[in-house]
């Protein structure tokens, strides 16, 4: 009997044996036909539920490639200042913020932007702000925390203390710390005071929490995670590649599926660190066997090969501008990352690695090159996240080799939230051509997923849709990396399905597939490219049950 039936819609399947259609028919989870308003109608039972679309648009529904589900579901609740600027302001937003919560151990705000203060921000700064309570910030790109004299204390954090490489607690001349803390590892301290340390270890040691949370520790974690998937869902997501995580991540999403809380398709990466022995690959291993249904997998690796350009830790192939000599240097050796790419590729498992400087891209090539060198080509899927600069000679490498460019719409400065001014401080002039260059890679063979990386940026598809539509060249020597409309809604569903290895299940809308569906305000194909971002998300479907309906 058939379930549902979504009528009167202009349908794009994202499949190219049919590509549009004007009704959708679900049962028990599964579409069963796609086809005209008369086709589909004949489907009808007595019992089945229709939905006239009015001519809005459905789509697959948004598969987001590169998201932060539990750390965007914590921040949820926590000071926003993203587009706030000047001292002032800062002040009256925490002022309030810290009214509201007069027993908060931890006044944490989230999208505080590099220039937020005009200057590098101190400790003192905070001070100013606040002195009698912890209170800290985090960089819209999730590197950089700063934090006052009081928090730095309580962590410990004050006078330093010894870290990984490429973490770092930054000390002034005086012997203290001045306030700012680079890299997950350096602020891992401060967001502990906050009771939060043990939803960091996935992105930050790829650890577990010891001990074992408590059921009314996981009932709070499992309420965190529930808010970041309703906020998923109300912009049309049904499917998410998690970049954090570890077992604890995945024993959270098993008991929200077992209680029919699991309201999309989550995968969970093994976080590998470069202070691991390659055993710990065990550990990714078990994790795969372990967690495996149509919501809930894992079955890739994930790594940092570098920072990000805002804090000067993306490892570049050449200076940076203004800072002679200073290029940072990428997070594990290059021979050490090919044989840890050779044993993962070995061991059938997928990589995903963060990679935003055109040296670190270039790294990440040459391991996934060794891999196939070593163990020979198979459907291995293999990934670069943001690829912000790439070097020339390494565009062809990607598609030669069947890597994924896993790219962000909202990324690239002056398109979104980010300021175009970025581009002058951290990319020399003469690269800038080389800077996110989608298109052409694309154009050269790599496939394209897009994403937001939320909570870095806004989780809405359909601004970064207007994001990858309204984007211009940075300068007259910079060529246009849009792809079109249709590409870019690809990259959002059916590519990034495939880029996930879960094009078996979803990513278009053909008979047999989970029935995931987006229907959005309107006929997405007239829009102005600039009108995309401020249109609606009507209703969101996963596997045959509606997730989020528009009020």
């Amino acid at each position: 009997m058939t379930d549902m039936i979504l009528t009167n819609a202009r349908v794009l399947t994202m499949d190219s044996a049919t590509p549009r259609a004007e009704a959708v028919a679900i049962a028990k989870g599964k579409i069963i036909a796609v086809g005209s308003v008369v086709e589909i109608a004949a489907l009808a039972g007595p019992d089945t539920q229709v939905i006239d679309a009015g001519g809005r648009t459905v789509l697959p529904g948004f598969v987001e490639s590169h998201l932060h589900l539990v750390l965007g579901g914590n921040e949820l609740v926590q000071l926003q200042i993203g587009g706030l600027y000047g001292f002032d302001a800062l002040k009256a937003a925490f002022a309030a913020y810290a009214q509201q919560h007069p027993d908060s151990a931890l006044l944490m705000a989230q999208g505080a932007s590099y220039e937020i203060l005009g200057a590098p921000v101190t400790r003192h700064d905070l001070d100013r702000v606040i002195a009698d309570r912890p209170i800290a910030m985090m960089s819209p790109d999730h590197h950089t925390v700063w934090a006052n004299t009081a928090a730095l204390t309580a962590a410990g954090l004050l006078h330093g203390a010894v870290m990984p490489h490429g973490h770092e607690v930054v000390m002034g001349q005086d012997g203290t710390a001045t306030g700012e803390l680079r890299e997950f590892e350096a602020f891992g301290p401060i967001l502990a005071l906050g009771g939060e340390a043990h939803l960091q270890l996935g992105i930050a040691t790829g650890g577990e929490p010891e001990p074992w949370p408590d059921a009314a520790m996981r009932a709070v974690d499992k309420d965190k995670i529930a808010a970041g998937l309703a906020h998923c869902a109300a912009h049309g997501i049904t499917s998410v590649v998690n970049m954090d995580g570890n077992r604890y991540t995945l024993a959270l999403l098993a008991e929200m599926e077992a209680e029919g809380r699991l309201t999309a398709r989550v995968k969970v990466p093994f976080h590998f660190k470069p202070h691991m022995d390659l055993s710990e690959l065990d550990r990714a291993e078990a994790m795969t066997r372990e967690f495996q249904t149509d919501y809930l997998s894992s079955g890739f690796v994930k790594m940092f090969m570098d920072g990000v350009v805002d804090s000067r830790t993306a490892y570049m192939l050449h200076d940076y501008p203004g800072v002679p000599g200073h290029r940072a240097e990428p997070l594990f050796p290059p021979e050490r990352f090919n044989e840890i790419c050779c044993e993962i590729d070995r061991r059938g498992l997928q990589i995903a690695v963060h990679a935003i400087g055109d040296g670190a891209v270039r790294v990440t090539i040459d391991g996934y090159a060794a891999a196939q060198r070593a163990n020979g080509p198979r459907d291995a899927r293999h990934r670069i996240e943001h690829i912000e600069l790439i070097d020339r000679a390494d565009i062809p490498r990607l598609g030669a080799l069947g890597i994924t460019a896993s790219v962000q719409p909202p990324h690239p400065p002056g398109v979104m939230d980010f300021p175009l001014g970025t581009m002058d401080t951290v990319f020399d002039r003469a690269r800038w051509p080389d800077a996110y260059l989608w298109k052409t890679l694309k154009d050269h063979g790599a496939p394209v997923a897009y994403a937001s990386d939320w909570p870095v940026t806004d989780v809405s598809v359909m601004r970064g849709l207007q994001a990858s539509q309204t984007r211009r060249p940075f300068a007259a020597d910079c060529t246009d990396e849009r792809l079109s409309l249709i590409d870019s809604l690809y990259a959002y569903t059916a590519g990034g399905a495939w880029a996930a290895h879960l094009d078996h299940l979803t990513g278009r809308l053909v008979p047999g597939l989970a029935a995931d569906l987006v229907m959005i305000e309107g006929d997405i194909e007239s829009l102005a490219p600039e009108a995309l971002g401020q249109t609606e998300v009507a209703l969101t479907i996963c596997g045959g049950r509606i997730t989020y309906q528009a009020a």
